[in-house]
C-alpha cells in the first residue's frame, strides 16, 4: 500500500517537470548511468519507452521499483552488494535488445565514484555505455542523504545532458575498462 501511495503522488509530482535535452538520446540498446543523487529525473523522463530499470533490494529500491513498474520499465533488482552477478547477466542480456538505466554509484555511494557494473555490462553485450548528466532549477536537497538527493520541486526545469557514448571493442583490457570507469566518474 505504501509504495502504491507513493508511486501515486510522485507520478504526479514529476508530470510537472519540464525538460530540456542536449545531446543525442540514446536511442538503441545501451547501458545508461546517471548518478543517484538526481536520479528520479532521468527515470521520468525515460517513462513508457520500454526500457529496463535497475534498483537495489532495499526498502527504498521496493518503492523506487514500484515506481518504475507503473512507468512501464521492467525492473531487474539487484546492485554490487546484493545479487551483483545476476544483476550483471541480467543488465548484459537486457542491454543487447534494449536502453538499461542505472546510477553506477547506487545504491550506498560513495557518491560519483563509478562502480564497475556499467561499465562490464556495456562492454560484454556490445553496446555504448552513455553517461546523463542532470542540473535541476529548482530541488530540494536532502543534506544529510550519502548522496546529496535532489528532489526536483513542482515545475522545476530539467537538462539532461547526454554525453559521448562510450564504445568498447570486444578486445578491450582491463586497464581500458578501469579507464573508461575513471572517466565515468569524472563526469558531472
Amino acid at each position: 500500500m505504501k509504495a502504491r501511495v507513493f508511486s501515486i503522488l510522485f507520478r504526479m509530482l514529476a508530470s510537472t517537470w519540464r525538460y530540456r535535452v542536449e545531446g543525442a538520446v540514446p536511442q538503441g540498446p545501451c547501458v545508461l548511468g546517471f548518478w543517484h543523487s538526481s536520479m528520479t529525473a532521468v527515470w521520468k523522463y525515460f517513462a513508457h519507452t520500454r526500457s529496463v530499470g535497475v534498483t537495489s533490494k532495499s526498502k527504498d529500491g521496493d518503492l523506487l521499483a514500484r515506481l518504475l513498474r507503473d512507468w512501464n520499465y521492467e525492473v531487474i533488482r539487484g546492485s554490487s552488494s546484493s545479487g551483483g552477478t545476476e544483476t550483471l547477466e541480467s543488465m548484459i542480456d537486457c542491454a543487447r535488445t534494449r536502453r538499461v538505466l542505472l546510477t553506477p554509484d547506487g545504491p550506498r555511494g560513495p557518491i560519483h565514484v563509478a562502480k564497475p557494473g556499467a561499465v562490464v555490462a556495456a562492454h560484454r553485450a556490445g553496446v555504448p555505455l552513455v553517461f546523463c548528466s542532470v542540473r535541476i532549477s529548482g530541488a530540494y536537497i536532502f543534506q544529510k542523504s550519502w548522496d546529496q538527493f535532489s528532489l526536483p520541486l513542482p515545475f522545476s526545469r530539467i537538462t539532461l545532458h547526454f554525453h559521448t557514448p562510450m564504445v568498447f571493442p570486444p578486445e578491450s583490457s582491463r586497464e581500458d575498462l578501469d579507464h573508461a570507469l575513471q572517466e565515468v566518474s569524472m563526469l558531472r
